[in-house]
């Protein structure tokens, strides 16, 4: 299949396509993904799509190694804000969410957010799933072990593809027994893996 739809609107993968990375966290990787104030933050966005990025990707909690975790609230009220100016300011632009939890991603579907990115994969919040489901939305699908605070502990594979594989297949059984058609696969560079796995 070379498209996926993504709540009504169709994203042709028929060519490589650029996800942009904003980030509502002061505590990211990058310090010069991060955005908060509107005006610079629509400027950004228009930069972003002007050089060809096809989704924007917001997210309110920092997935680096060690990260620790913010209430469900705390990310709602960094990630909807820059949602609904994106969404206002650039309404056909497709924006992705990156959360691995039910209740925010439906608040942020709610919002106007089109993809949900889940590090997790629906492990830490099956939840997630139905979510995807009710608001057709597309969903990707992360492979990652244990939680940022703990992934670098959890390195080691007897067979690092097969883990994947198997991984993959019982997340997408489980996504499409909630009802979600349009799945992403990202093997997590980085995410609970040594440089030769990645």
């Amino acid at each position: 299949m070379k498209t996926i739809q993504c709540r009504g609107s169709i994203l042709n993968l028929a060519k490589p396509v650029v996800m942009a990375i904003i980030n509502a966290t002061p505590d990211s990787f990058y310090e010069a993904s991060r955005f908060t104030d509107p005006d610079i933050l629509c400027a950004q966005a228009e930069k972003m799509l002007n050089q060809g990025a096809s989704i924007l990707d917001v997210g309110g909690m920092s997935s680096r190694p060690g990260a620790m975790e913010i209430s469900p609230q705390e990310e709602t009220d960094r990630v909807a804000p820059i949602v609904e100016k994106i969404h206002a300011c650039f309404p056909q632009a497709l924006i992705s969410v990156d959360t691995w939890r039910a209740r925010v991603a439906e608040s942020l579907l709610q919002a106007g957010a089109h993809l949900i990115n889940d590090i997790s994969g629906g492990m830490r919040d099956p939840d997630i799933y139905a979510v995807a489901a009710r608001y057709n939305a597309a969903y990707i699908m992360m492979h990652m072990r244990g939680t940022p605070a703990t992934m670098q502990q959890l390195t080691d594979y007897d067979d690092t593809m097969l883990e994947l594989l198997q991984y993959f297949a019982k997340g997408i059984r489980r996504a499409r027994a909630a009802g979600v058609k349009d799945i992403i696969l990202d093997p997590g560079f980085g995410f609970a893996k040594k440089l030769q796995d990645n």
